[in-house]
């Protein structure tokens, strides 16, 4: 059985850092070795996209990052920046750990 994960990753707010944002993750997952890899004996793609608008403004607005949304499980993260994605791709995709200190939560 395939699965996909997706990081949707803001790119509305500020000039050019969600985008920014969305490129280091996919270097960092390529980099790391987990674009692809199987978790519980399933297959699991992890892919990252841009979108106009994740409708957290308020977890943005507080700093230079994007807010970023990972999907399936829904955790979501604010003020992400490039720097941030090492750490972000290691934890949360590698380890399956959220980053507190990134963590938004409403």
């Amino acid at each position: 059985m395939s699965e996909n994960r997706r990081l949707f990753v803001c790119t509305n707010q500020k000039s050019g850092v969600g985008e920014d944002v969305a490129k280091a993750l996919k270097k960092e997952l390529k980099h790391q070795g987990l674009k692809k890899q199987v978790i519980d004996g399933h297959k699991v793609r992890t892919q990252v996209q841009t979108c106009d608008c994740l409708d957290l403004c308020k977890g943005c607005k507080k700093g230079p990052g994007a807010a970023l949304i990972v999907y399936p499980e829904g955790t979501v993260y604010g003020n992400v920046r490039p720097a941030d994605a090492a750490e972000l791709v290691a934890e949360h995709l590698g380890r399956g750990k959220v980053l507190k200190r990134l963590r938004w939560d409403e």
